[in-house]
């Protein structure tokens, strides 16, 4: 299969987990507005998927379409006592950076994997700033990495 970088038009897309959605909807919130800073900026679509283990097949689906320039990934994955969550964190960046290898499309990654989680106030108010501060900086490297790709790439558009 061929897979051509089609930027007509740029678009970004952001893959959302949905659990812990009050935490990382922080770090698309922060992306958006970091984002939007850049004058002529792509504009970005948004999709939820329930989990983190789903994010790599949305993500290659997307990347398949033609349609977007970069994909940003946001999950927090934590160990919820039934198997460890680092497990389950390594799987999805795996096939997260199968599907940049494989399409060619960038996908950038906010999934966060904390040592420890504990539903405490505490821990959520910490969490929510820390993916503020990841959706600054994934829009930050989206920026850098796509102003680099179009002097490879004559195509790639921000």
């Amino acid at each position: 299969m061929t897979i051509s970088i089609s930027t007509q038009p740029s678009r970004i897309a952001i893959i959302r987990a949905r659990w812990h959605a009050d935490i990382v909807d922080r770090s698309v919130d922060s992306f958006v507005a970091e984002w939007q800073t850049t004058e002529g900026a792509s504009p970005i679509d948004i999709f939820d998927v329930p989990g983190a283990l789903e994010i790599p097949l949305h993500a290659q689906t997307l990347a398949r379409n033609g349609r977007y320039s970069a994909i940003i990934a946001t999950a927090f994955v934590v160990d919820g006592g039934i198997y460890r969550h680092e497990f389950v964190a390594n799987t999805v960046l795996d096939a997260m950076m199968r599907v940049q290898l494989d399409t060619g499309v960038p996908v950038l990654s906010a999934v966060l994997t904390p040592h420890h989680f504990q539903e405490s106030e505490a821990h959520i108010q910490f969490f929510k700033e820390h993916f503020i501060i990841k959706g600054r900086e994934v829009a930050s490297a989206c920026r850098h990495l796509l102003n680099e790709r179009a002097k490879l790439l004559p195509s790639v558009t921000v």
